[in-house]
């Protein structure tokens, strides 16, 4: 390997982005398209890192299967690394496989799109009790990630779900729906069994605020009344508005579209059919938790979550709320926490704990004491924080990218800029790396299993596309035959 720099004017750029999700393939996107590139100011060589054997990210792991829309993505973002112009490198972990300084010594920038993937944490009495969970959790298991356990408990009958995002009524549709609705999806093998053993009957998604200030968004809404054997119920103390709400539902085509379909659920409830569903999604809103209580353990502990105490909470005319002094309890035998993402700490680089990102100014990384640490930036969730759709992480990457092209004459160069040379430190440790051609031939396996149950289904007419490889091994085996 050379130890000399070579002037980055007689080269291309070289650029590591660590994190091959949505904000990492718009970061690179955005990059290769820029008016300096396209233009003919310099070129650009890009490496996308990702700690997974698969691309994709959020869209794989974080996301429910049944969301019409995740394909549209799914294609949007194939299309970007199909170019061929921006390399794939999988099952690479930073801070294990390759660290701060190897990336300083290959690349002349690193960008950080590492996601948030740990549940935010609920502070209330119970919370670690048996049958308590964290959404981020359950939405690994049942999107097939790699590294988690394979096996889910779900043997509660009623289950409350905290929290009025759209992270909160997927959990909610996946554990209320009937399993063989979701054939039609990707989910693994495991998934599918384990859900279709659940005997549920009634999920109870609980919001601390009122209709008008939730945070889910219409699709995710309307999605939840396409479940079929599913009544939703709603109730009518919950349908309270302040003056904040009025306004918001005046000026917001959005809030005033949720709202009225909720209001016309409660509406149409008492016209349903004479047989009731097998199973019933709640709604409640201005509900606060306060603590999770459990049964009784033969080894006189706690035990597992038997129920669930919450304050009833009223509006206070701006739209925020105050506790009311009434308490409600509801029995259920778990309950799955859905207030937010955080992300998490990377090796070598500060660490806002409060917030869960990386410290920095519009993606500039910052150090210590403030000031911007050359050629390192960060996009997406651990630049912002985990909030908004995934479009929004577009408008990240395009801020990125900009301050990026602004500093590209002063970036440290590398030292090694060949782009032989990753691959060979890869290699010499042992790092058994996928590429973009060997996501292809997952992607074709995992085809070729749905196309084979959908034979074997034979007169039951359901058609499945795909379904997901599980195990990591499996992953990279198939990766890399």
């Amino acid at each position: 390997m050379s130890n000399s720099a070579e002037s980055t004017s007689q080269r291309p750029l070289r650029v590591a982005i660590v994190g091959a999700g949505p904000a990492g393939v718009y970061a690179a996107d955005i990059l290769t398209k820029s008016n300096e590139v396209k233009g003919g100011d310099f070129e650009v060589s890009i490496d996308l890192f990702e700690a997974y054997p698969a691309p994709y990210g959020l869209i794989r792991y974080g996301v429910a299967p049944d969301h019409p829309r995740i394909k549209g993505i799914v294609n949007a973002l194939h299309k970007v690394l199909d170019r061929g112009d921006i390399r794939f490198l999988g099952n690479v972990t930073y801070g294990r496989d390759l660290t701060l300084h190897d990336f300083r010594a290959f690349y002349d920038a690193v960008i950080f799109s590492t996601g948030a993937i740990k549940d935010a944490d609920l502070d209330i009495p119970g919370i670690d009790l048996e049958g308590s969970f964290g959404a981020a959790d359950f939405v690994s298991w049942y999107d097939g990630h790699p590294d988690v356990p394979r096996d889910w408990p779900l043997d509660a009958k009623e289950i409350a779900v905290i929290g009025n995002g759209n992270v909160a009524l997927d959990v909610a549709r996946m554990l209320v729906k009937h399993a063989d609705e979701l054939l039609v999806t990707e989910i693994p093998d495991n998934v599918y069994k384990g859900l279709k053993n659940s005997p549920v009957t009634d999920v109870h998604v609980f919001g601390r605020r009122g209709p008008a200030q939730v945070k889910f968004t219409p699709l995710e809404l309307r999605e939840l009344s396409h479940a079929r054997d599913v009544d939703i119920v709603l109730y009518p103390e919950d349908f309270e508005f302040d003056e904040a709400s009025d306004e918001a539902i005046r000026r917001n085509n959005q809030t005033k579209t949720m709202v009225n379909t909720m209001t016309n659920w409660l509406v149409e409830e008492h016209a349903e059919a004479e047989e009731p569903s097998s199973r019933r999604l709640h709604l409640h809103f201005l509900h606060s938790p306060v603590e999770i209580y459990g049964s009784d353990s033969d080894d006189g502990g706690s035990g597992k979550v038997a129920g669930i105490k919450f304050e009833r909470m009223q509006l206070d005319g701006t739209g925020n709320v105050k506790g009311t002094g009434e308490f409600i309890d509801y029995p259920v035998q778990a309950v799955y926490r859905a207030i937010g993402y955080h992300g998490s700490a990377l090796d070598e680089l500060e660490y806002d704990a409060r917030r869960g990102v990386i410290p920095n100014e519009g993606g500039r990384v910052l150090d210590a004491e403030g000031n911007p640490v050359p050629g390192i930036y960060a996009t997406g969730w651990i630049k912002r924080g985990p909030v908004g759709l995934i479009g929004h992480t577009k408008g990240d990457a395009l801020e990125t990218i900009g301050f990026l092209l602004e500093d590209r004459l002063t970036l440290p160069p590398a030292k090694n800029p060949d782009p032989q040379a990753i691959i060979d430190l890869l290699e010499e440790r042992g790092i058994e790396y996928t590429t973009w051609e060997g996501w292809n031939r997952l992607n074709a396996h995992e085809a070729a299993l749905g196309a084979a149950w959908t034979e074997s289904a034979g007169a039951d007419g359901v058609v499945r596309e795909r379904i997901k490889v599980v195990p990591r091994e499996e992953m990279i085996e198939i990766s890399r035959a």
